[in-house]
């Protein structure tokens, strides 16, 4: 494997800090009652399950860089703790953690004024543990949330699955899908939706099944899966995710399937390219920023594979699959990219500002295909 790496320009953003030094997703973590009630504009995640089921493990994993080692020594959570995300327009939300011993009938615990704003629910069921008592707290949270907001994707998440064999594993997830959604079916809820996912902190499952989650609460998701669809069309491009840098959650991908190896590879690159910009990158008095518009990195696997990273905003990239024929025609990719960029650019500015009300179409550059006789031409 051989890795091309081009330097990053200091202060490109005019941040001073690297990832290692601010690395989270801004407020530290904390208690509810410190907090004021979040805006109605950003979406609100809760994470809710049994105690020792996983969930403050999850969250910490996930969007703050945790070692999964170290999540043995967390204690167990007995607050509801916020996480303000707060890392592009396109991942801008809310996590609550809630501990397992929340007791929805009790009269001091407002669980519809925390539903209603809520736009996915996420509830932990270990794996390796016996889940007749979680099937049984999963029907009551959902109910309630369900009554008041009808509006709420709810998720389950099939916890600490590493321990399982690939057999005990789907089998796991047929038996609590079944129980799950029959005790739906005779409370007369079958209009409520659960999508299930098998995760583990050992692994990428816990990162792909958060971006799933994550791309549900993101209205732009068609436009960019329609951009990025354009984008590998036009340049001889395999496979094409758009990554939030810090958490690795991808926040959209084109229509082709998603192969677990490849998200694998993407993640793994990430972290190759901000850990050689963190040491190479930065100035000598260690200013400057790990992660900007000058951030590029090609890695050339040995299987004539060539995985491609390029900046996109300050939070996101975009990595690229792609074979190393394909590669040769760059000039053409980096055109299309740059075309792609722009795209992107538009639709995070229409994101963030009300007073624009044009309805004309996101991609208007024109990207760039070859003809049979190798030469350039435009392509709407």
């Amino acid at each position: 494997m051989s890795i091309q790496y081009e330097a990053p320009l200091a202060d490109s953003y005019g941040v001073a800090d690297s990832f290692p030094k601010d690395f989270g997703y801004g407020e530290e973590e904390g208690d509810i009652e410190d907090n004021p009630a979040p805006s109605d504009s950003k979406p609100r995640i809760l994470l809710m399950g049994l105690r020792r089921s996983g969930k403050s493990s999850i969250q910490k994993v996930v969007f703050h860089k945790m070692s999964p080692n170290e999540t043995l020594f967390l204690e167990s959570t007995n607050k509801i703790y916020k996480d303000d995300i707060s890392s592009s327009s396109f991942v801008n939300f809310q996590i609550w953690d809630f501990p397992g011993q929340v007791d929805f009938f009790d009269p001091t615990f407002d669980y519809e004024m925390i539903f209603r704003g809520t736009g996915a629910l996420i509830f932990v069921i270990d794996a390796q543990d016996d889940y007749v008592e979680a099937l049984g707290r999963l029907h009551l949270t959902v109910s309630r949330a369900y009554r008041v907001n009808p509006e709420i994707n709810f998720e389950v998440f099939i916890h600490k699955v590493d321990g399982l064999s690939d057999d005990h594993k789907i089998e796991t997830q047929r038996d609590i899908h079944q129980r799950a959604n029959d005790d739906l079916a005779d409370a007369s809820l079958e209009k409520l939706h659960l999508s299930f996912y098998l995760t583990s902190i050992y692994d990428h499952s816990i990162f792909e099944a958060f971006s799933k989650v994550v791309q549900k609460l993101i209205p732009q998701l068609p436009t960019l899966e329609n951009l990025l669809n354009i984008f590998i069309s036009n340049s001889g491009i395999e496979k094409a995710f758009l990554f939030d840098v810090v958490s690795k959650i991808y926040i959209a991908t084109d229509s082709s399937p998603v192969d677990m190896q490849s998200y694998e590879l993407c993640c793994d690159m990430i972290d190759v390219v901000i850990d050689v910009s963190c040491i190479y990158g930065l100035k000598e008095d260690g200013s400057g920023s790990a992660y900007d518009k000058e951030s590029m990195a090609i890695i050339k696997l040995n299987n004539t594979t060539v995985l491609y990273l390029k900046e996109v905003t300050k939070f996101l990239a975009l990595v690229c699959i792609l074979r190393e024929e394909s590669f040769e025609r760059k000039g053409l990719i980096d055109y299309n990219f740059h075309c792609f960029r722009k795209a992107i650019h538009e639709v995070f500015e229409v994101g963030v500002s009300t007073s624009r009300t044009s309805n004309q179409p996101i991609g208007t550059p024109l990207m760039k295909t070859v003809a049979l006789n190798g030469t350039p031409r435009s392509t709407v």
